[in-house]
């Protein structure tokens, strides 16, 4: 066996967890820090990329992915939705999209949503959409950065990430693996959601990574009589995160039928609400476009 690779196995043997900025150890991964960034494909010029995140799944995530590249789409920006939830895929559906995707001699081929919003999904790629993808992680997080460096996606002024949820795999595969330029934090009002949306900002603390602010899903639904806000899930506590952290709360959407019925009918470039309005003001400010 080579030096390198004994020093490597004594350095991983003594507990070193990679995170340099907390280690005082003088190891060859200090003096020679290694980038586990991929490159994309030499056909696509992606100039930001945007995850959509939360430590708990169910809070709307995926909506909230595939909405802000709606609104971004209508700011007349080139969007896409890379969908790194494999286990549990939603992307093409909330399109209306079953096809599969295409591919040439240069890499596969995003599908387009009608609206021109080009997107990547392990749904696109299965015979079957209902066949439920068990794969082990280290395969899950290769077709992660598979979607990344294998497909071509042209140019893309701003690319949408839509996470699993959690701190696992994928996430530390998209953070370490891809340039983000910032994330979304997706919470709901529960006590126990907000535990794990904690979770999720200091991984991204951790990971060096920007958080553009909290996006609250159900915060409340209103009742269609007399306006009243309901909080169905109880008080929320997103302002004292959002303070607890220096982060601006985005939005907060309502429980509204008529996302979820846009959504299963594959028609959610023909909602219209502006729940998400100020986040994607957000994201053209703080992560402006170089034209």
């Amino acid at each position: 066996m080579s030096e390198d690779f004994n020093e490597e196995n004594r350095e991983t043997a003594s507990g070193c967890g990679g995170n340099c900025s907390s280690c005082a150890s003088a190891c060859s991964s200090r003096n020679n820090p290694q980038s586990f960034l991929e490159e994309q494909n030499p056909y696509s010029n992606i100039s930001r990329i945007i995850g959509v995140v939360s430590g708990k799944g169910g809070v709307g995530k995926s909506f909230v992915s595939a909405y802000l590249a709606v609104l971004m789409r209508r700011k007349k920006y080139s969007t896409a939705i890379l969908d790194a939830d494999i286990t549990g895929p939603s992307i093409p559906k909330a399109f209306g999209i079953n096809r599969h995707a295409g591919s040439t001699e240069i890499g596969i081929l995003p599908e387009k949503s009608e609206g021109g919003i080009g997107m990547m999904s392990v749904n696109l790629l299965l015979e079957d959409q209902e066949t439920p993808v068990v794969w082990r992680g280290a395969i899950i997080s290769g077709t992660v950065k598979q979607f990344y460096t294998d497909v071509v996606w042209g140019d893309v002024d701003y690319m949408f990430v839509d996470m699993p949820p959690g701190t696992g795999d994928v996430p530390l595969t998209v953070f370490q693996s891809l340039p983000v330029d910032g994330i979304v934090v997706v919470t709901s009002p529960q006590d126990v959601v907000s535990m794990v949306v904690k979770k999720a900002m200091n991984m991204a603390k951790l990971m060096k990574v920007p958080v553009l602010g909290i996006v609250e899903n159900y915060s409340y639904l209103e009742c269609p009589d007399c306006g009243k806000k309901i909080s169905v899930f109880g008080e929320s506590h997103v302002d004292e995160i959002a303070a607890q952290y220096g982060i601006p709360v985005l939005a907060r959407i309502p429980i509204d039928p008529a996302i979820a019925a846009s959504v299963d009918a594959g028609s959610v470039e023909k909602l219209e609400g502006g729940w998400l309005d100020e986040a994607a003001d957000t994201i053209e400010r703080e992560l402006p476009i170089e034209m």
